[in-house]
């Protein structure tokens, strides 16, 4: 059975170098290479579910990288989707201040990158989920622009591939670089565990934490990014 919690040869390798490659930094900059944070939002109403596995793969790989991580469940209440008020338009945030919409617009300028993970229900992510994501994206997507973004689909069987796109579409919208791994981030399992036996779906979430660390890290590294355009322009179809 493969397990999230032993690391292949390889990979730790691969993070001895990192940790060089970071101290070999100005300190100033090695300050902000080392303490950089990614959140994971987990995105199944199951706390202990195979979507909480899987970004704990992740993030045990970001974090070996030295990347703080923090797993948020959505849960399994009700969650309000976005009803058009525009309020966010007036002042920055969501008019609905529900507490899990509040706890993660709070976290978003601390955070260097986000992870979003789903089960796929009927070939698509959660719909809790996306109603989450509408409102956040819609109102604080500025506080996520230029800030690397991953999703990662969990499936019985099919769907996965669908899931995904919808969950990127989120990220590809945003200003924000999509990370992937060497195989697309889709894992397998139907009881709670069971994707740790999913060995190709382990290695690549553990590959994508890796990417993500690393994209994190060189952005910090690297020059500003560029402006978008203003004023934007806005071509309707119809009028």
């Amino acid at each position: 059975m493969a397990s999230y919690h032993k690391l292949p040869a390889a990979v730790n390798a691969r993070l001895r170098l990192w940790q060089h490659i970071i101290y070999l930094q100005p300190v100033c900059l090695r300050a902000t290479l080392c303490s950089m944070k990614a959140l994971l939002l987990n995105g199944s109403p199951n706390a202990a579910g195979n979507t909480y596995h899987a970004l704990s793969i992740v993030a045990e790989a970001m974090n070996a990288a030295g990347v703080e991580t923090e797993i948020v469940q959505i849960g399994a209440a009700a969650v309000q989707g976005c009803i058009g008020c525009r309020q966010c338009l007036k002042t920055g945030r969501c008019g609905m201040k529900d507490k899990l919409y509040s706890y993660i617009y709070d976290q978003l300028d601390s955070i260097d990158g986000i992870v979003i993970g789903s089960p796929t229900y009927f070939a698509g992510p959660n719909g809790s989920l996306c109603a989450l994501l509408d409102r956040l994206y819609y109102s604080a997507g500025a506080k996520l622009a230029y800030k690397p973004g991953a999703t990662v689909a969990v499936a019985r069987r099919g769907g996965a591939s669908t899931t995904l796109d919808r969950l990127n579409k989120y990220i590809t919208y945003n200003n924000q670089p999509l990370v992937s791994s060497f195989y697309w981030n889709m894992i397998y399992g139907m009881r709670p565990g069971e994707v740790q036996q999913d060995a190709e779906g382990v290695q690549t979430l553990c590959h994508l934490g890796q990417n993500m660390a690393w994209v994190m890290q060189c952005l910090a590294a690297g020059p500003k990014h560029p402006q978008a355009p203003s004023p934007r322009a806005w071509t309707h179809f119809i009028r």
